[in-house]
């Protein structure tokens, strides 16, 4: 027998810029959540129209001791980094960096999309690493859109990309470093789904365009918060309204380890964080190639 989580606190997301100034919607962290363990961030990056010459993106930055989880919906991302990676992200495509010891990457447009303008829009989500990989190897998985696998509801009515974990029996192809679930549902008007999900993960939904209800209760719930669920059951429920309900489904153990965090550097100790900045500065995380 199952049962259906009970919902906890709906988190709205606030309006801030990162990189270069480009607007973003942060549920966390924020003066409202500060962390959701094992997750330390999840930005919605637009969705903006840009004309041309006008997109923006986050020059050469570091990072040590997490993972970044880029999924692109609308617009080219470019991206390169100190190892000598380079790619573009286009739409429905995700990038798996695990970032571990150090790297030092930029996330700009694509400059055919820069010069021409468009519709951007994407979700940036960071993983916590546990002390065990905070100094493993940098690692890049990228999974073109159409690779990325899908499945439908038994009634046909709810779609899924299976970014991480698995959803109506099948399974994602990203390898992740500890148990996560990254899930992109499209509901028809109407359409109700009951997932299951492990037990110890902690789970929320972010519904990312039309109202849904959630929950056993079917709590109302508008696009751009973060729907918390409890801890108390083995399946969540989400339902469309009158209109399509698009969404994701995130989830993960959490780590239960000591977070010291110092903008791109999330490690266990202040004396972490100190050689972090040191290494960085020191040139030890590379730089990207001109």
């Amino acid at each position: 027998m199952t049962t259906d989580r009970t919902l906890g606190r709906i988190v709205p997301a606030l309006r801030t810029t990162e990189g270069g100034g480009f607007i973003v919607h942060r549920p966390f962290p924020t003066r409202l959540l500060m962390d959701f363990d094992p997750f330390l961030l999840l930005d919605e990056m637009g969705p903006v129209e840009y004309g041309p010459g006008e997109a923006k993106g986050a020059p050469a930055h570091p990072h040590r001791g997490f993972e970044t989880v880029t999924y692109a919906l609308d617009g080219r991302f470019r991206h390169c980094d100190s190892a000598g990676h380079a790619g573009t992200l286009t739409p429905g495509d995700v990038q798996w960096m695990t970032a571990g010891a150090g790297v030092v990457h930029s996330e700009m447009p694509d400059p055919e999309f820069a010069a021409a303008g468009g519709r951007s829009h994407g979700f940036q989500l960071w993983v916590n690493l546990p002390r065990r990989d905070k100094l493993i190897a940098p690692r890049y998985q990228e999974i073109a859109g159409e690779r990325i696998p899908t499945a439908t509801s038994p009634d046909g009515r709810a779609r899924v990309k299976v970014i991480a974990g698995e959803a109506f029996g099948v399974q994602a192809a990203i390898e992740t470093r500890t148990p996560i679930l990254y899930q992109h549902f499209t509901l028809a008007p109407h359409a109700v789904v009951t997932q299951s999900v492990p037990a110890g993960f902690r789970v929320f939904a972010y519904p990312i365009d039309g109202a849904g209800f959630y929950g056993p209760g079917r709590q109302p719930v508008e696009p751009r918060h973060m729907v918390i669920y409890g801890d108390d059951g083995d399946t969540v429920t989400f339902a469309a309204g009158d209109a399509p309900l698009d969404l994701l489904l995130i989830g993960g153990v959490p780590l239960n380890e000591p977070i010291v965090r110092y903008g791109p550097f999330v490690m266990n100790t202040e004396d972490e964080i100190r050689t972090a900045v040191a290494d960085y500065q020191a040139g030890r995380m590379g730089r990207i190639p001109d």
